[in-house]
């Protein structure tokens, strides 16, 4: 049956069925992130806004997701676009007002998608009253509810530490005559969490937005919040680690071994008083892991126990080409052994690095195929699952021109590095419609013309494209609810070819997929029968003890 437009919220509305009182429910989900600015746009401004994303939720309910991820919309100076927030209980005037907030929570409960919320507590705007009063003197009630020290002798930065914006993490204020921290831009002090007022406050404002019917939360560079109180310096990386880390030898934050400005133990003493919190409501967490070394480790120690987070997600997949086989299996291992009762929430694109459907399509790949692959492996690995908005249409990262960024790190780095523009540029929607039918003004960031022509209504329209692959495939995971809890074993195979049995919940699937530009085979080892599923629209095949996949391509049967 085709979909229309129009159609799609009757066709999701069975979904609200699955909204029980189940507090596991994020176990296995698959999460939909969408950044507010660039997804509709509902008054002409050119900015997306709240009630632009309640207008398009029927599409997002479309695809069988189970949760919206809503990047940052409080009240900002929009320095950082929104993560630099300066009043945590409002919604800025740019996205709309609380009753918008509360019409869109509406819609997606009456849809059956849950509703997580960005929340930015490692840092605020300098412009937060908490930040005003902060540095007005040294002896007022909030001196010390963010990271200030005195200078050394000379005058230089109390230690060593850098920012991820780049140069030193920290700005001289002459007011107190003290510096301060800022792990990102200046304009983003650092909260104090080792004063317990600040983690008290903080709490305050997370249940107001559980009062309003949000039912978790995505928490932004969660191992960020706490610092060593010593202030001791960082040593440098070992050089056999940096080049797993520099994306260019231009950002000096990624030569040194971050164990003091984050990472820190204390971490877990906030994350079992939000937890407690949580559990009140019902409600969930997945944290942002911002660590390219020790990410998956820290995952599964931020994940395991009651007193903790939910789920975690960090950077292993998130950068770089399309990974060999055994870079996958090593990473889902690592986390595996580190934390088996722990929970990741696997991703291969977000708000913050290049779309996949560019960086996996190096090469001379063929796209389409390797983003049906790249697809089938996300949606069928152990864990929980985040799409980022546009993933489903195979949008590829933008080249924005100089003079359009807006992003303060690609403005820094560039042109060795461009920030974060490219895969931020507007969801596209209507492939002969001015900006593909996202605002009836002038866009904040470019529409470009190849993105238009992946608009929805023309994927639509098309019953091969990608965006009903999605679907199917997304509505496989749900018929199928081992590949949302079930335990996954990986199995040696031929190189360029990833295999892995999910079992439990009654029932065993052998996947395999081969992420070759070549045709493949997998000799199936002794004792397993696998019965081919063909729902899922994946082309490979078994012959007796082999299974015939091309380029590209996956298995999936059952045993």
């Amino acid at each position: 049956m085709e979909i229309g437009l129009d159609d799609r919220a009757e066709v999701a509305a069975p979904n609200a069925s699955a909204m029980s009182e189940d507090r596991d429910w994020w176990r296995g989900c698959v999460l939909y992130q969408i950044y507010p600015r660039s997804f509709q746009d509902s008054n002409g401004d050119g900015i997306g806004d709240l009630a632009g994303i309640t207008r398009r939720l029927a599409h997002v309910a479309s695809l069988g997701v189970d949760a919206i991820w809503i990047s940052p919309f409080m009240t900002s100076p929009m320095k950082d676009f929104g993560y630099d927030i300066a009043n945590y209980r409002d919604v800025d005037p740019i996205f709309g007002t609380l009753d918008d907030f509360d019409a869109l929570v509406a819609e997606a409960h009456r849809l059956g998608l849950k509703v997580i919320i960005d929340q930015v507590l490692s840092h605020t705007s300098n412009l937060h009253p908490w930040f005003v009063e902060s540095r007005s003197s040294r002896d007022n009630d909030r001196a010390d509810w963010y990271v200030w020290a005195d200078p050394k002798p000379d005058g230089t930065p109390p230690n060593n530490w850098l920012s991820v914006f780049g140069g030193t993490s920290w700005e001289w204020d002459s007011r107190r005559r003290q510096y301060y921290l800022h792990n990102f831009l200046t304009s983003q002090p650092d909260l104090n969490f080792h004063n317990p007022s600040v983690r008290r406050a903080l709490l305050d404002d997370v249940r107001f937005w559980l009062e309003r019917g949000v039912d978790g939360f995505r928490l932004d560079t969660a191992n960020f919040y706490f610092h060593d109180a010593d202030l001791t310096d960082n040593p440098p990386l070992d050089p056999g680690l940096q080049s797993e880390v520099m994306a260019s030898r231009n950002q000096p934050y990624n030569f040194q071994d971050h164990l003091h400005d984050k990472n820190r133990p204390e971490v877990l003493t906030f994350f079992a008083e939000l937890r407690a919190l949580l559990d009140e409501y019902g409600a969930m967490t997945v944290g942002e892991v911002g660590e390219r070394i020790r990410g998956v480790e820290l995952m599964a120690e931020y994940t395991t126990g009651p007193d903790r987070l939910q789920m975690c997600y960090a950077f292993d997949f998130l950068s770089g080409h399309m990974p060999e086989p055994q870079a996958i299996r090593a990473v889902v291992e690592r986390f595996e052994a580190a934390g088996p009762q722990g929970w990741a929430c696997w991703a291969f694109s977000n708000h913050d690095v290049e779309r996949h459907a560019t960086r996996w399509t190096a090469g001379g790949r063929d796209a389409e195929r390797a983003l049906r692959l790249a697809a089938g492996i996300l949606l069928t690995l152990r864990g929980s699952v985040c799409l980022y908005q546009g993933e489903e249409l195979g949008l590829t990262e933008a080249d924005v021109a100089y003079e359009d960024l807006v992003d303060p790190y690609g403005i820094n780095f560039w042109p060795e590095v461009k920030g974060r523009d490219g895969c931020r540029t507007p969801m596209a929607w209507e492939a002969g419609s001015a900006h593909a039918g996202f605002t009836a003004g002038r866009p904040w960031l470019p529409v470009p013309p190849e993105h238009a022509a992946r608009a929805v209504d023309a994927m639509e329209a098309d019953q091969g494209s990608l965006l009903h692959f999605y679907r199917g495939l997304i509505g496989f995971r749900r018929r199928h609810p081992v590949l949302a809890t079930g335990a996954i074993r990986f199995l040696d195979a031929p190189a360029g070819i990833l295999a892995f049995l999910r079992q439990g919940a009654g029932e065993t699937l052998l996947c395999v997929f081969n992420l070759s530009e070549d045709a493949g085979v997998f000799p199936l080892p002794e004792g397993l029968d696998p019965h081919p599923l063909g729902d899922h629209g994946f082309s490979g095949r078994r012959e007796g003890t082999l299974v015939h996949l091309d380029d590209h391509d996956g298995f999936i049967g059952a045993l």
